[in-house]
Parts: structure tokens; sequence; C-alpha cells
């Protein structure tokens, strides 16, 4: 928005944040309090950018539908949402899928073995944000390096000089 007014205007709002010209999703920064909380002009700056999840109030933050919207344009969009939904498995997926960003999702996402494989199956780059429980499981290493060879640089000490793992890394 070129002069950073505030806008109360609901249908210049809505307008503001479908036009690129107008600041697409990122006019959102300058909408009143009660349209940051309206969810069809959120979805709408988000369906425009991920970025604008960040202006978005926090209950919209908290809504699924709403974030799974702002992940189909960039992962990233996770960093923005609620913790909640960083615990929410079809969440961090839809990010990670996105772009990656493993990092954002849960501690708790990040211990579970069988989540752990199925993100590193996405994005072997994830290998590194998961604890060191798993960077020592052979399984989830062997998986983190065949999809990301420098992944081995995460991997236990152990596993780092695991013939096997640094064969498949030399690839």
């Amino acid at each position: 928005m070129p002069d950073n007014k505030i806008i109360t205007d609901r249908e210049e709002m809505l307008k503001a944040v479908r036009d690129p010209l107008q600041g697409g999703g990122w006019a959102l920064k300058y909408a009143s309090d009660s349209l940051k909380a309206d969810r069809e002009v959120v979805l709408a700056a988000v369906r425009n950018t991920y970025y604008a999840l960040q202006f978005a109030s926090d209950s919209l933050k908290a809504d699924r539908e709403v974030v799974l919207e702002a992940l189909k344009e960039f992962g990233l969009a996770l960093q923005f949402a609620d913790d909640t939904l960083k615990a929410d498995r079809e969440v961090v997926l839809q990010a990670v899928r996105g772009g990656g960003y493993f990092n954002f999702a849960d501690d708790i996402l990040k211990a579970d073995r069988e989540f752990v494989l199925e993100v590193i199956r996405t994005d072997g780059n994830a290998f590194q944000y998961t604890t060191d429980f798993l960077k020592a499981d052979r399984e989830v290493a062997f998986e983190a390096v065949r999809n990301a060879s420098c992944m081995i640089n995460h991997a236990s000490e152990k596993l780092k000089n695991d013939p096997e793992l640094k064969k498949l890394a030399e690839g």
C-alpha cells in the first residue's frame, strides 16, 4: 500500500490482497485488526503470498485450512503458524513438500521415528533437525543419506564411521 494507511473497508482490502499492484497478500499488513481476523480476507491474502500469514490474527494462524492454504504457496509459512499446528502431521508434511522447513515442526514430531522416516523420504535434509536419538538410528540415517548424501555429517559419530553409510554417501 503506497500510503501505508490502515484499511478498514473489507471490499477495499479484498481487492488489495488479490491485486499484486496493490500489494497482493502483503497488503494484509495494513488491514485493521478486524480484517486480519476475517477468514475470507486472510485466505485471499495467503493464496497470493504465504507471507501474509504473518499478519493474520492469532486465531487464523491456528486455523488449519488457512495455514494449509498458505503452505500450498510455500512451506516457509509454517514459521507463522500457531504452535498447535506445528505438531500436526499433515500440516508439517505439507510444509516439507513445499520446500522443507522441518526445522519449524514441533519437537514431538522431530522425535517420532515413523514420521521422521516419512519426512526424510520427501526431504532428506530434514534429518538434520531430528533428535540425537534418531541421528543414531541406522535405518533413519541410511534413508536420509540415500536422499541427501551430505546428511552423513548429521549422523551420530558411530554412524559417520559406518562403512556402508560412508559408501552410500560417496555414491
